[in-house]
């Protein structure tokens, strides 16, 4: 097994539970959208070698990724998953999340649709459970009573352990929320947004409100905005990745740049890197539990990593908050 780019002294007290369920949490997600993508099975192995080295254990992954990438059918980054938790035989040292309703075979969340999903899930996955069970997106066509009940046999029948929904709007998450309760069926513990230091504006409010009340965990995706906020964006800088058209359009606004400017200060005094600090002022945040990062080697790893060690001071969280708002 390759050697970790850096070893963290973690205990248990390091995790973090995840909203309401048994799920315990390391405080950086480990994204899977580049397995089976820009990462191939190889680099997949040394990357979450590296990151379970370091004292990680929660993977995030979904039935569709990654269907858009020429040649691939959906399900490439489950497949590699699955194969390394079978190489390793460590399925029980880690959390896996995957998601429902956007894989080109399976779209929507009927009730149908979920079963049949989640079992080509399991099977790619080579387990037969799934630790958290995230609606992708969420289908206003479905009644919530639908795609609730479904989730419940799921839990009911050990496949799925704790639910969760990504995508999904404030009235939804609550109407959901709401039925669970009345029902006593299996309730989302936690929320994937779109959320991160130049895109706050979809999370924070209504959305966050309803997680807080509700005691949801939120497991922000976008955590570094595709890239942006490592800090390799610059202007006149050339970055070689499949997603730099849409990083490098935050250097076009202002919000973007004075970003920039406080995550450098804060990162140099503090002597980290920039994504580091960018990761721990989300992980800082009300409602947050582990921000999701993607790395396609293992030499990217340490920047994200190191979120579980570094705490931002009031007054730099302050500044952050004021340069993003």
């Amino acid at each position: 097994m390759p050697a970790s780019p850096r070893t963290l002294n973690l205990s248990m007290t390091s995790l973090r539970t995840l909203g309401s369920s048994e799920l315990e949490v390391f405080p950086l997600s480990l994204g899977g959208n580049v397995f089976g993508w820009t990462a191939d099975e190889a680099q997949s192995f040394a990357v979450l070698d590296a990151y379970t080295a370091a004292g990680g254990n929660f993977v995030d992954t979904a039935d569709v990724y990654s269907a858009w990438a020429p040649g691939n059918r959906g399900g490439e980054s489950e497949t590699v998953l699955g194969n390394w938790l079978a190489a390793r035989g460590n399925r029980s040292e880690v959390v896996v999340a995957t998601k429902v309703g956007a894989h080109p075979d399976h779209k929507g969340l009927s009730a149908n649709t979920v079963r049949a999903a989640a079992e080509e899930s399991l099977r790619r996955l080579r387990t037969d459970y799934i630790d958290l069970y995230y609606t992708h997106y969420d289908d206003p066509s479905v009644p919530v009573e639908e795609i609730l009940t479904v989730l419940d046999g799921l839990v009911r029948e050990g496949k799925v352990r704790a639910i969760a929904a990504s995508n999904i709007s404030a009235g939804r998450l609550q109407e959901s929320l709401d039925f669970s309760d009345r029902e006593g069926v299996a309730r989302y513990v936690a929320l994937q947004p779109h959320y991160n230091l130049v895109s706050r504006d979809t999370y924070e409010g209504p959305l966050q409100d309803i997680a807080s009340r509700g005691g949801l965990a939120a497991v922000p995706y976008y955590a570094l905005a595709s890239g942006f906020l490592t800090g390799k964006y610059r202007p006149g800088a050339k970055v070689d990745s499949p997603r730099a058209a849409g990083a490098g359009e935050h250097l076009q606004t202002e919000r973007g740049v004075r970003v920039l400017a406080a995550l450098d200060r804060i990162a140099e005094e503090r002597g980290a890197e920039v994504a580091t600090v960018a990761l721990a002022w989300l992980a800082a945040q009300p409602t947050v539990a582990a921000p999701i990062a993607s790395a396609r080697t293992v030499e990217q790893l340490p920047a994200l990593l190191a979120v579980a060690d570094l705490t931002l001071k009031d007054d730099e969280l302050a500044e952050l908050t004021r340069a993003s708002a």
